[in-house]
């Protein structure tokens, strides 16, 4: 479409620019850097990179409970003390990319309730694989939060 008009979607859901891109380890870095940051945006690549770490350090934790802790799997199944803390300590860096990830889209951070009601979840993945605005919205400019 040369010549032609840009459309909506073009105009809101263009290439990201490189100054948005995250890699890896930095998504880990934003994630804690920001431990209590609701407001600002979060992009696509850094929520999924730090939801892969979250996995990773999950499954390490959950090992190194296993190796540590066997007697506490034999007396107690779901007794996990080294995932727990896991668990605690990215309780607010999660909630605050969560937020910061539907800000990108242009959504409030209160529709991540929906994950109480347990078929909400599906709805929040869907959101957070879309991509972001390419440009200013309600919740700021297009710039990735902590940078």
């Amino acid at each position: 479409m040369r010549g032609a008009a840009m459309t909506y979607k073009q105009a809101v859901m263009g290439p990201m620019p490189a100054d948005r891109r995250v890699s890896f380890f930095a998504a880990l870095f934003l994630a804690f850097g920001n431990f209590f940051k609701f407001e600002g945006r979060s992009s696509r690549g850094a929520y999924w990179w730090y939801v892969a770490w979250l996995f990773l350090i999950g499954a390490l934790t959950q090992s190194l409970d296993a190796i540590v802790f066997p007697y506490l799997a034999l007396a107690e199944p779901g007794i996990r003390p080294v995932f727990s803390v896991w668990t605690l300590l990215t309780f607010f860096p999660s909630l605050g990319m969560g937020v910061r990830r539907l800000h990108d889209i242009g959504k409030s951070g209160w529709w991540l309730l929906l994950i109480l009601t347990g078929i909400g979840i599906v709805l929040i993945i869907y959101w957070a694989a879309q991509p972001g605005h390419r440009e200013e919205n309600l919740y700021g400019p297009d710039v990735e939060a902590g940078r």
